[in-house]
């Protein structure tokens, strides 16, 4: 097996399934972890990864890198895109890998409504032979990381007015003069009942 197979199937070991996005996941990986002269097979403390879409692609990003949220390494941008952006902590370079817009598709007849379903299989054996130069952008970019993103122990914790919730790493707000947690401020995506 050759590296990408290899990184390709921790991948699928992760996510449970080899689809489009985690083919593009692993190769987005692949591509940033290269260009910041990092092995994907070794544990590197220094990387920090923002993905921007919250489908397969960020589960092979995280497989194949090892970073987490919970080590404060993954980070997720909701901008609905096939992109990642690789920072090394130590130096500041920073790379961001996007997804070409291709041409459509290819797709098979669904015989209940005739509609063109997309051919998974045929997408994933495209996007894993298609040449990086077709498939990916990569860009240098300057990441702006505050005090508080940085991974490590939390570095300030304040207390919602509100509802007394503990807010860790300078996510309060404050309204009015009252220091607030985003839930009370803006409204919960919960209702308790």
């Amino acid at each position: 097996m050759n590296d990408f197979e290899i990184l390709l199937e921790k991948g699928r070991n992760f996510h449970g399934e080899v689809c489009p996005g985690i083919v593009m996941g692993t190769r987005i990986a692949m591509a940033g972890m290269r260009e910041l002269g990092m092995d994907p097979f070794e544990r590197n403390r220094d990387l920090m990864v923002y993905v921007e879409i919250d489908r397969c692609m960020a589960d092979a990003v995280q497989a194949v890198t090892g970073i987490t949220m919970g080590h404060r390494t993954l980070r997720y941008k909701d901008y609905g895109k096939f992109a990642a952006t690789f920072l090394d902590l130590s130096s500041g370079k920073a790379v961001r890998i996007s997804a070409v817009v291709g041409p459509p598709v290819p797709a098979k007849s669904d015989e209940k409504n005739g509609a063109g379903k997309p051919d998974m299989k045929e997408m994933v054996e495209k996007l894993s032979n298609v040449p990086e130069e077709e498939l990916l952008v990569i860009e240098e970019v300057k990441v702006d990381i505050g005090e508080h993103e940085i991974p490590g122990f939390p570095k300030f914790r304040a207390y919602c007015e509100e509802c007394g919730d503990r807010v860790l790493d300078r996510r309060e707000v404050v309204v009015d003069g009252r220091t607030l947690c985003k839930a009370c401020a803006e409204g919960p995506y919960y209702q308790k009942i």
